[in-house]
């Protein structure tokens, strides 16, 4: 058990019980825990399997591969619109849990095997992706901005498409595209280095903190 994942649970402000629930189920699987993106993460041989969500109206598992699971039951559901891989079990209470838990178990057994197979998710065409109205807006207003951004390569777009989408309030999503504005207009990425410090380049490795600090 890592201590990382004991301090996330406990400094929760909600579904507490519900994550250590989870976390049991995850490591009955034979699973290994670590924090990752600041939550906590389970792998197979050093493979992603599952993340543990905790958000406003419920908590669950986020399953990397979800797309490939077969989902018999009928339990999972897309993270956001266009979310092209991973999918989420969602849960409400430990008593839920405690129902699905043999359920919860299998898919996470399929989800190894998916893993073990090496089965890949067959990646999305950026004309798949749903164009978030607020941005379509803003190629309106700025006829530049939308060159720029059909200029920049198609990952680089799906990648501002997800983060976009994500927000779930329109004012969010506003103020998310305004913020990145001026990198689309510089044909950068979303992840991209802007500060000329990284040593993975085009990639940010967050050599720009160090400017802060001088």
């Amino acid at each position: 058990m890592n201590p990382k994942i004991d301090e996330y649970i406990n400094s929760a402000s909600k579904w507490q019980e519900e994550m250590r629930f989870l976390r049991k189920i995850a490591l009955d699987c034979n699973l290994t825990e670590e924090l990752k993106w600041g939550v906590p993460c389970y792998t197979f041989n050093k493979k992603n399997i599952i993340l543990i969500h905790a958000f406003k109206e419920f908590c669950g598992f986020g399953f990397f591969k979800g797309v490939l699971l077969k989902d018999e039951a009928g339990i999972l559901s897309k993270p956001g619109e266009n979310s092209n891989s991973s999918r989420i079990s969602k849960v409400t209470s430990t008593q839920e849990i405690k129902d699905k838990e043999a359920l919860l178990k299998a898919y996470l057994f399929e989800a190894i095997e998916i893993e073990n197979a090496g089965l890949k998710v067959q990646a999305k065409d950026v004309s798949e992706y749903s164009v978030p109205e607020e941005l379509i807006e803003q190629f309106n207003k700025n006829p530049e901005l939308k060159v720029a951004f059909e200029n920049l390569t198609p990952g680089r777009q799906k990648a501002y498409f997800l983060h976009f989408s994500e927000a779930k309030q329109s004012s969010t999503r506003t103020s998310r595209i305004e913020k990145y504005i001026p990198r689309i207009l510089n044909g950068k990425g979303f992840t991209d280095c802007v500060c000329g410090l990284s040593k993975r380049m085009p990639s940010c490795d967050g050599s720009h903190k160090q400017l802060s600090n001088n």
